[in-house]
């Protein structure tokens, strides 16, 4: 399985991103070398399609899929895009708050540890649906795991389009969601003008 091991901090640096969209709260002090170095339209389009693949924890072949099933939707391109990424379950889980980050929730999802309407799904782009509900297994509930991630992410909001239980670590679609609950600095018009070269 195809792994991005590229230090975060190193990576957000390069990318001009908040390491706190990806859940983390150190910052760098370092300071970018190239920073007032003209960038082309081209590198403007790449560096906003690799922000929303390292914002998502999506590769190249999946993102391309993603796009394509997109443009068959019905609406605009970029925000059918920016909606399929969000509703993948890794990034629910962690928008829930039972994961510190990404990574982290699609670690969980792996472990089997997550239940979507009382069946186990271990695939982390499952895409959720509304009305879905997803809980962690009932005897994962009481691990220290859990204790210690809901301590960090207490005091996090969950969008509107979701609705958590966090005793119970069991959340809610109420709703997809809508390009303007998507809180991700990503401009998908970019995207879609790259792709559609």
């Amino acid at each position: 399985m195809a792994v991005d091991r590229v230090p975060v901090l190193k990576r957000c640096r390069s990318l001009g991103l908040d390491p706190i969209y990806l859940g983390i709260d150190k910052k760098s002090r370092r300071e970018l070398k190239r920073a007032n170095r003209k960038i082309s339209e081209y590198g403007l389009q790449m560096r906003e399609k690799q922000k929303a693949k390292f914002i998502y924890g999506v590769l190249e072949k999946p993102f391309r899929n993603y796009y394509a099933k997109a443009s068959r939707m019905k609406g605009q391109v970029g925000t059918n895009l920016m909606i399929l990424l969000e509703t993948r379950l890794d990034n629910v889980l962690f928008r829930l708050g039972f994961g510190r980050t990404r990574k982290e929730a699609r670690q969980i999802v792996d472990h089997k540890h997550v239940l979507v309407n009382g069946k186990a799904v271990n695939v982390p782009s499952y895409l959720v649906k509304a009305g879905d509900v997803i809980e962690i297994k009932e005897k994962y509930k009481s691990s220290q795991r859990y204790k210690d991630v809901l301590e960090v992410t207490g005091g996090r909001m969950v969008p509107a389009w979701l609705e958590a239980d966090a005793e119970n670590l069991r959340g809610t679609v109420k709703e997809l969601p809508t390009r303007d609950e998507i809180d991700v600095p990503v401009n998908e018009v970019l995207i879609v003008e790259l792709y559609s070269k």
